[in-house]
């Protein structure tokens, strides 16, 4: 949470974090200002004091909303910087950097955040350590960061806001089975009052134009992959693809409030009008792997820990799993779950790896998402939902949904 950020700054031996970038799908600098407009800035944390927002000119009244001490940066005289630099703006930028953190009293150890071009941010700062003696910058691994620490547990506005973003996002799940239902079936497909076949990128532009109408977006994409599509964790499927009775469907949908907020991440496996025996074995191994774990997860555990008995329970009911191969393409492939909160996937990490230390501790939320995977066979299952570990060390899923394969269709 944020008020860990100064015990956390200290344990890492930081004097300040730098965040650069934009305040939109930026999230490092939307943790601390907020869904503000801001095109371009800085921010300044330093160990024991309150962020300062930098902002140009045109955008202050924006700054000004997120509730932070602010500086513009128009202040800083670009002609004369320019003059300094002799005429090379990455140079300028740099000496107004070096300025900023003179009049700020920055020195030390100093942590980079943010988001942007990665060639002309590289060149900025790699032109401030050689015109500063004063500050050491540091780039920290994404996976064990101070903001990725600080980021793994939510206070209660946060996942009050995740919450709100689920109930956006199974109001759309809800509306996307609504009009799957009212199709009918015809020759094995589904097809429209005109006798027109449904395809998938027909679902998923509906998808987007319902979270728009919600003020929520969908940067990441819809996952709407059916068969041999299903079968592949991350395909998305093909949008030419009409859809077929009784095929499986991963339906894993991820929006954020708009601007690049907080995330919700749901996923349910349908089948259209009827389950075939193979599809329904499969998915009921996933459920019962998903019911247990759901019991097993509790504050304290060790993340990798939890992933190895996911794969156990698995490999019981005779599935393979990346415990026994870790390059198996086919059976249990990727971990039970992912933080999540400004980024789809953030900390805690479930990955069973050397190094990962992740304990799940109150207040973090995450996904619960067992899934089995058999592309040569046609089909793919995943049940997925976000929950929250209460600071009482109760589970609790933010947005409840029902968990039916079979959604009834006419003609079937």
């Amino acid at each position: 949470m944020k008020s860990d950020l100064d015990h956390l700054m200290e344990q890492a031996e930081l004097d300040a974090l730098l965040v650069t970038g934009a305040a939109s799908h930026n999230p490092a600098m939307v943790y601390f200002t907020g869904l503000i407009h801001l095109s371009d800035g800085y921010l300044i944390k330093k160990r024991g004091h309150d962020p300062i927002l930098f902002h140009f000119s045109m955008e202050r009244e924006e700054a000004a909303r997120s509730g932070l001490a602010t500086k513009n940066l128009d202040d800083y005289d670009v002609q004369q910087l320019m003059r300094e630099a002799q005429g090379d703006p990455t140079k300028a930028r740099a000496l107004r950097l070096k300025r900023i953190f003179e009049e700020f009293h920055v020195s030390g150890r100093v942590a980079i955040y943010g988001r942007g071009e990665i060639g002309s941010h590289y060149a900025v700062l790699r032109a401030l350590e050689t015109l500063s003696d004063e500050v050491e910058l540091v780039a920290e691994a994404r996976e064990t960061s101070v903001l990725t620490r600080a980021r793994a547990t939510k206070d209660e506005a946060e996942v009050e806001r995740i919450r709100k973003m689920g109930k956006i996002t199974l109001s759309v799940v809800a509306d996307v089975a609504g009009f799957l239902k009212s199709h009918r079936a015809r020759d094995g497909h589904l097809v429209n009052r005109a006798g027109d076949p449904l395809t998938i990128g027909e679902v998923k532009r509906r998808i987007n134009l319902w979270l728009a109408m919600r003020d929520a977006e969908n940067p990441e994409g819809t996952i709407f992959a059916m068969g041999r599509d299903a079968g592949i964790p991350h395909s998305t499927g093909r949008d030419d693809q009409v859809l077929q009775v009784g095929k499986p469907i991963i339906f894993d949908l991820f929006p954020c409030e708009r601007g690049g907020g907080y995330f919700y991440d749901f996923t349910r496996t349908w089948c259209l009008g009827y389950a075939p025996p193979e599809v329904e074995e499969v998915y009921q191994d996933v459920l019962e792997v998903y019911q247990a774990m759901r019991q097993k997860v509790q504050a304290g555990g060790l993340c990798r820990d939890i992933q190895r008995q996911t794969c156990e329970l698995f490999e019981a009911r005779g599935h393979p799993t990346t415990l026994s191969d870790p390059h198996t393409e086919q059976g249990y492939v990727h971990s039970l779950g992912h933080g999540l909160g400004l980024d789809v996937h953030e900390g805690p990490s479930f990955r069973n790896v050397e190094g990962n230390e992740d304990v799940l501790q109150p207040g973090a939320v995450f996904t619960l998402e067992p899934g089995l995977y058999y592309p040569e066979r046609g089909l793919g299952v995943r049940l997925e939902d976000t929950v929250w570990l209460r600071p009482d060390g109760q589970l609790e899923t933010l947005v409840e949904y029902p968990m039916d394969l079979v959604l009834k269709i006419e003609g079937v």
